[in-house]
């Protein structure tokens, strides 16, 4: 038997499950790091509601991504001007933010800075509380549009949304929308597409709802009112060769990754670290190392929401 005879080809394996090849044995597609235009934090996995189908698994009782502090956040706003990255937008997820304590002091501290302030909250209880609602309108009131609240409004009907978020999560999303507004917030939403209508129609639908709550949002802007789509893993997606970018004549430079890091800390963790993905929180092949330098390294899209949420969907977390 010759040496050669004796080198058995690597065998491609289940789709998603090699970083290099996909299950077809073609070079998965990988994007590398442009431009860091926008840093995340996610303040924590604790949120105040349960919702079906939550991507990250929030609830109560969750705690698997701790409270990020105040000074671990600014350790990174700190490497982003030493290294010169011109970072642009500092974003905030979680979980429900606004149940982090240091939240308003983080998006002080990142205003303050010069960034521009993105925060994903659903406007419920957490925010609602008078400790939170003070330096917050101190917040708008100081840096106006520099701050967007990105609000999770599912749907444009009661029923959809409450059916993921619980009864009466609509209205009380609502009256935490009217007190923002009141207080002169730049306001944003996000919603979903599993509901089976078409990305017009649930922009019409938005649009209704904004222009008769006196909402200044523009529904057809996706920016502004962010329809993600269904990030279901047990559907089956396409997985993204090389090849891909041309045959969908989509650029590696329009996928979130990118142009985004975010930071995370997990339960038990000495430090935070830095991961690719707002979406993959838990998956250790998206974690890149615990500095933003050591996270600038090309992504390989190795995951379904890779290819539903990015790549085939165009969705980014992003204002």
């Amino acid at each position: 038997m010759t040496e050669q005879s004796q080198i058995t080809p690597a065998r491609p394996g289940a789709p998603f499950s090699d970083a290099d090849i996909t299950a077809k044995g073609e070079p998965r597609a990988k994007v590398a790091l442009e431009r860091l235009d926008t840093l995340w934090f996610n303040t924590g996995t604790l949120c105040n509601i349960e919702c079906i189908d939550c991507y990250i698994e929030s609830s109560p009782t969750n705690d698997r991504l701790v409270y990020l502090t105040l000074e671990e956040m600014k350790a990174y706003l700190d490497e982003i001007e030493r290294d010169g990255l011109n970072t642009r937008e500092i974003a905030f997820t979680g979980g429900e933010p606004f149940m982090n304590p240091d939240m308003n002091a983080m998006a002080e501290e990142a205003l303050s800075r010069g960034y521009e302030v993105l925060i994903l909250t659903n406007a419920m209880r957490p925010m609602m509380r008078p400790r939170v609602q003070d330096p917050l309108v101190a917040l708008i009131a100081g840096y106006g549009d520099k701050l967007t609240l990105r609000i999770s409004l599912d749907h444009h009907s009661a029923e959809a949304h409450d059916h993921l978020r619980g009864k009466d999560a609509f209205e009380r999303t609502l009256e935490g929308m009217r007190w923002l507004k009141s207080k002169g917030a730049r306001l944003a939403v996000a919603g979903r597409t599993i509901f089976g209508e078409s990305d017009a129609a649930s922009r019409a639908g938005y649009a209704a709802l904004f222009e008769a709550e006196g909402f200044d949002i523009d529904a057809t802007n996706p920016g502004m009112c962010v329809l993600f789509p269904e990030m279901d893993e047990r559907v089956s997606t396409p997985e993204i060769t090389t090849a891909c970018w041309g045959i969908l004549d989509k650029s590696p430079s329009a996928v979130m990754c990118s142009s985004s890091r975010m930071v995370v800390k997990r339960k038990g963790a000495a430090k935070p670290a830095v991961i690719a993905c707002t979406l993959l929180p838990y998956s250790p092949d998206f974690e890149l190392g615990e500095t933003l330098a050591e996270a600038n390294q090309p992504v390989a899209l190795n995951h379904p929401h890779c290819s539903k949420f990015c790549v085939l969907g165009g969705a980014s977390c992003s204002a």
